[in-house]
């Protein structure tokens, strides 16, 4: 492909991702068939509260839970991946700072430009910096970029961005850096410090797009610590860890040895950020409406629970700190295809029936919150459009679930496990009372936020149904339908995105097809085909597609939400209003 290409595809992707938000962003006043009017429910001028902030202070993070990986070749949730690439780690492009559609472009981070494509978009270029440092003092090398990408391949490192060993043209069967063996040439190129140069398998004209993933940011061999390395990832970005005292407080100052100058993004006005993590939601919640004290300079990690969104809604001072957009993402219900009962596909056919998704939404705040998913696909990725392809209602067809069932040879119904984090459980619930009417008997076991990943990517310990979701990690759907369908991407244990375990041939063979295809509007098509033939092999059930509501304090100022990061507000440029 040429620079006219790859330029166009940028293009696109920020059209059509206008076209997403306007349409898909949403402020719940549903019209009672579930689908909502996808008007987001933030309420100040264009989005963001509290104006621009000052230089100074200490802004305070409330939240529930640990970060399940900061490493930054393990950091692939969302919107973990907000924390790492906004506060302590730089990329080579990253997403420009704004709400909305603005949000959506890219511009330089480590590297001096978007990179540079050649060889039909199949080689990548890139140069950093002047000036790069880390937290101690030590310049940032191009192969310090090269390292960390290398550490995306072990397998003692699981759970990360694959796109590198997707995309590389590197050796079959490499296992990371940790054993000492390094990519080659054939691979990555760095032919000076300043330099680094992919070679892909295949063209890709949106790498510009995937080097803002926290796999291509810098990482120096000297300081490797393994499983280790989430406790402290040595800090390029405009803060460094001086205190973290996992699953209870992080505390994070400022790296003196980040250079503003080279960083167009970060703008770093707080000087210290304390993350509190022991708190319970409705906790959270009740601080933040109370607004005393520090909390007056916090916000909120953790979504409103729903119980507190009628008083937030109704009191406008309140309402005038809630921040709700549209994440992007598509909350599902997921069988464990690779063994009985869910290796049926009429069965978990009729599970599309089943399910209630109007008592899930109101599980999760209801309209105000999130709208009734009908396809794989959220409607920021299908041109702003929700697409509706079975034609279910929202309360679901028992009846029709019932025959389904007998057809699969379930006539008498069945048991199963469902495990999700605790803070899951009331959707759970929903998901068991609406199985119980078609005699699927289904236990619920809740667990902390941060062991979900690791039972459910677990071959041995994955039970029959989870609930989990899918972000696109930048705006396209070759971020989406490949990173949780491909059945090459399985593993036995530390599974991640595929948790379906799907494994179909046809699909693989699709996935391929459009992967090679160079003209977007073909490709486009073609994604949404692919969806809908998914959705009828029924891997997972789409139930909502997700908003954020976020509470932030009266003295927040520069808040928003990120059109990438799932809703999440941008730390990138959140500060203080005044600082006494």
């Amino acid at each position: 492909m040429n620079r006219r290409t790859h330029v166009a595809l940028a293009a696109t992707i920020a059209a059509t991702l206008t076209l997403g938000l306007g349409a898909c962003s949403s402020n719940g006043n549903g019209d009672g068939d579930g689908a909502g009017d996808h008007a987001g429910v933030t309420t100040e001028g264009n989005g963001i509260i509290g104006g621009t902030p000052v230089k100074g202070g200490t802004l305070t993070i409330l939240s529930n839970q640990d970060f399940d990986q900061l490493d930054p070749a393990r950091n692939w949730t969302m919107p973990v991946m907000d924390v790492g690439v906004r506060m302590l780690y730089r990329t080579l492009t990253t997403f420009k700072a704004a709400p909305g559609a603005e949000g959506l472009k890219i511009e330089p981070d480590l590297a001096t430009d978007l990179g540079t494509p050649s060889d039909g978009a199949k080689t990548w270029t890139f140069h950093l910096k002047d000036g790069l440092k880390y937290e101690d003092g030590t310049p940032i090398v191009a192969d310090d970029i090269k390292y960390n990408v290398e550490r995306s391949f072990s397998p003692e490192l699981p759970g990360g961005p694959d796109y590198a060993v997707r995309y590389l043209d590197a050796p079959d069967g490499y296992q990371g850096p940790l054993g000492g063996q390094r990519l080659g040439k054939q691979a990555i190129e760095v032919p000076d410090a300043k330099t680094i140069i992919f070679h892909l398998k295949r063209p890709v004209a949106e790498f510009g797009y995937t080097v803002t993933l926290p796999t291509f940011a810098p990482v120096p061999k000297a300081k490797e610590a393994g499983a280790n390395y989430s406790n402290h990832p040595v800090s390029s970005g405009p803060y460094k860890i001086e205190e973290y005292d996992r699953g209870k407080r992080m505390v994070l100052v400022r790296n003196t040895n980040w250079d503003e100058k080279t960083d167009p993004v970060r703008k770093a006005y707080p000087d210290k950020i304390v993350v509190e993590q022991t708190l319970k939601g409705a906790g959270i919640a009740d601080r933040l409406i109370a607004d005393q004290g520090d909390d007056k300079n916090a916000i909120s990690y953790v979504d409103l629970v729903p119980a507190k969104v009628g008083e937030v809604l109704t009191n406008p001072d309140l309402k005038k700190r809630l921040i709700s957009e549209n994440s992007g993402c598509t909350a599902m219900l997921v069988t464990n295809t690779s063994k009985p009962p869910f290796d049926n596909q009429k069965l978990r056919l009729a599970l599309q029936y089943a399910v209630d998704k109007e008592a899930y939404a109101t599980a999760v705040g209801g309209p105000a919150f999130n709208d009734v998913a009908t396809t794989f696909l959220p409607p920021v990725l299908t041109a702003g459009a929700p697409i509706d392809h079975f034609m279910i209602k929202p309360a679901g067809d028992p009846d029709k679930a019932k025959q389904l069932m007998a057809e699969a040879g379930f006539a008498d119904g069945l048991k199963t496990e469902l495990v999700t984090s605790t803070g899951g459980k009331p959707q759970a619930e929903a998901v068991q009372a609406a199985l119980k009417k078609v005699n699927i008997d289904v236990t619920v076991t809740t667990v902390d936020p941060t062991a979900v990943n690791s039972i459910v990517g677990d071959k041995d310990k994955q039970p029959g149904l989870s609930l989990t979701g899918w972000c696109p990690d930048y705006p396209s759907a070759a971020t989406f339908l490949p990173m949780i369908f491909d059945g090459r991407s399985i593993k036995d244990k530390g599974n991640n995105g595929n948790n379906s375990r799907f494994n179909d041939p046809e699909t693989i063979a699709e996935l391929d097809r459009i992967a090679g295809l160079d003209d977007l509007q073909k490709a486009n098509t073609a994604w949404l085909a692919l969806d809908a033939k998914i959705m009828d092999k029924s891997p997972a059930v789409p139930m909502t597609w997700q908003k954020k509501p976020l509470l932030v304090g009266s003295n927040i100022a520069g808040a928003f939400a990120h059109p990438v990061w799932s809703g999440q507000i941008d730390y990138a440029v959140i500060g203080l209003k005044s600082v006494k």
